[in-house]
């Protein structure tokens, strides 16, 4: 297996840019097959019946979002054309407040490993976790198919599966802007395009049905931090080829505008480091790397040496620094025992948590349990992010906790102290006059902002025929003939995998309902101990509540709920010759449950427990 997949992969002896081995000729332009044929002329010969352009057929593109079409994150999308497949991302999504004690969500990935001889590549289009973050968790159920990918990214993906022992499985094959990938039936070009990191690039995938231009994470900034600017003549040059689909990013889809350069938070940060005259705590995503570099950039102008706290943030900015992505003075950055040689006005402190992340370095740090930094009053924290829908509780709480410690706090509600990597409307727009396409599909956002991104292409002249919001797992399906439809009667398994600790999708929505009727109203154990020959109760049951109620304050309805379960046993017990515990168990779960209802309006999870003698 890993010899055949070789041939997707770049040759050492190649220079001129184009990746992958010759390939044989498009299956697209092979013959019918003969069931093909037999279902043609078996319609031709009955009247009124026609065959249907989108029959099952493998001379179609069929396009899928696996995630990232009905939330912020677990990006992934697959092209299928004829005994073809590429997948472009493999990110997670961070869980919400239903999803109690869940790490990660990743994709359902079911489908693909049942195809996974068919997969001639992945295609990664930036480092962030939203597009990375899943590939050690799904790269090895799909055979360790080889990964594309530009300098940076391929080095984050490396230290990933680093991480997980899965180093050297797949072939991380490292692209530039200008290389051209010829996977199957498919060949891609890349242009750069401005986001929070270096190495962000868009897509113009050729097919035999067209060209799509694949945008996901972007906008459109003049002075971006690293000094170089999207790439308008190859965007604007795809357009005049022909586009047949425009694939792009939603995030900000409501959002009126043009997103704030990276260059005006830049001179934001100069000012407010300006001001400040204690320590500064500053807390960054670990990956934006652009964001790291001004803050290098604003402490050597203002003389402060910088502690880096937080693993991944120490590993993304070795990694950024030895590839030249990140550009730093000499010495300035020091350890956390040296401080107590400088004065608090030149410190900086910079860590991960933006996000409010339990074991990020913010939060322990709001929660006075960090193991080196510790708040003092004249501290001042900025929080240089937008909050992540979901997560706005817990960044408040985090808030709430440093102030309450003594340090002032400045976040984007205060201060514009950051700026979206994500398109505002006008941008939006730009990219739809640019690219021309014939058919458009909005991705990456909730729903909300995938229907704002379609309005907005209304709005453009591209009619609503034309337009497709679709769901993950959904297919938008374009024949030989560009005609587009989504399809309502086949539809990929997707859904939510969960990573919980090292558990990989063991954690399905059963438990997480257990889980949330537990944080809800509690659990209430009931402990029968029968006696093995008669079934009878040996003594009184025992009650355990957790989460429910407090038992020493409620001695009247335990005495109650003892006597109900008493009642059960033995009238159970006359109606079967035979012990039958399975059966017992659920009458006590469902009576005792009903009775605490009427008794309290709350339904703790009941747990019967028999213990033979």
């Amino acid at each position: 297996m890993m010899q055949k997949r070789h041939q997707h992969q770049r040759p050492q002896q190649h220079r001129s840019g184009n990746f992958g081995a010759p390939q044989q000729a498009p299956q697209a332009q092979k013959q019918p097959d003969r069931l093909d044929a037999l279902i043609n002329k078996a319609t031709s010969l009955v009247p009124g019946m026609a065959t249907s352009r989108y029959t099952q057929s493998r001379q179609n593109l069929r396009i899928i979002p696996m995630g990232g079409v009905e939330e912020v994150g677990e990006n992934m999308t697959v092209l299928e054309y004829g005994d073809d497949l590429i997948i472009i991302d493999m990110g997670l999504a961070f869980p919400d407040d239903t999803m109690p004690g869940i790490d990660y969500i990743i994709p359902d990935t079911k489908w693909l490993e049942e195809n996974k001889r068919r997969i001639r590549g992945v295609i990664i289009t930036h480092g962030h976790l939203d597009h990375i973050g899943a590939v050690p968790y799904i790269l090895p159920k799909l055979g360790d198919p080889p990964v594309y990918t530009m300098a940076l990214t391929a080095a984050f993906i490396k230290k990933r599966l680093e991480e997980f022992g899965l180093l050297g499985r797949s072939k991380i094959n490292v692209l530039t802007k200008d290389d051209v990938l010829s996977l199957g039936n498919f060949k891609v070009r890349f242009f750069r395009i401005n986001h929070s990191i270096p190495d962000s690039t868009g897509l113009c995938i050729t097919t035999p049905v067209g060209q799509i231009v694949y945008a996901t994470d972007w906008k459109f900034d003049h002075t971006p931090a690293d000094g170089k600017p999207t790439e308008f003549d190859k965007i604007a040059k795809f357009g005049a080829e022909g586009v047949i689909l425009l694939m792009s990013d939603s995030t900000n889809a409501t959002k009126p505008g043009y997103c704030a350069s990276e260059r005006e938070i830049g001179l934001t940060i100069d000012r407010a480091f300006a001001d400040i005259k204690g320590r500064i705590i500053f807390a960054n995503f670990s990956t934006n790397i652009s964001r790291i570099q001004q803050v290098f950039d604003s402490s050597a102008k203002f003389n402060r040496k910088v502690i880096v706290t937080g693993r991944s943030l120490v590993n993304n900015i070795e990694i950024a620094l030895s590839l030249g992505y990140l550009k730093i003075q000499p010495k300035i950055i020091i350890k956390s025992e040296q401080a107590k040689k400088y004065p608090d006005n030149q410190i900086l402190i910079l860590t991960t948590g933006a996000q409010g992340e339990d074991a990020a370095g913010l939060a322990r740090i709001a929660r006075g349990d960090h193991k080196t930094v510790k708040i003092k009053k004249g501290d001042t924290t900025i929080v240089s992010a937008s909050p992540i829908p979901g997560n706005e509780r817990a960044i408040s709480a985090m808030l709430s906790n440093l102030t309450r410690l003594g340090s002032h706090v400045i976040y984007n509600k205060t201060l514009d102290i950051h700026t979206s990597g994500h398109a505002h409307q006008e941008e939006l727009k730009l990219m739809m006059a640019l690219t021309k396409p014939k058919f458009f599909m909005p991705i990456h956002g909730e729903h909300h902002m995938i229907v704002a991104h379609a309005e907005l292409a209304r709005t453009m002249g591209i009619p609503e025929a034309n337009i497709f919001a679709l769901d993950n797992g959904q297919i938008l399906e374009i024949n030989s003939a560009k005609e587009a439809r989504a399809t309502e009667d086949s539809k990929i398994t997707s859904g939510y995998v969960f990573i919980d600790g090292l558990g990989v999708g063991d954690v399905g929505e059963v438990v997480i309902r257990d889980r949330q009727v537990m944080a809800q109203d509690g659990m209430f154990v009931i402990i029968l101990t029968l006696d093995r020959r008669s079934g009878k109760l040996v003594n009184q049951p025992d009650i355990i509540s957790r989460g429910f109620i407090y038992m020493k304050g409620n001695d009247d309805l335990i005495r109650e709920v003892k006597h109900e379960v008493r009642k059960l046993v033995e009238n159970k017990g006359k109606e079967k010759l035979e012990p039958n515990y399975a059966y017992l168990r659920n009458i006590v779960r469902d009576e005792v449950g009903e009775y605490l209802y009427q008794k309290t309006e709350r339904r703790p999870m009941v747990l019967p427990v028999v213990i033979e003698v």
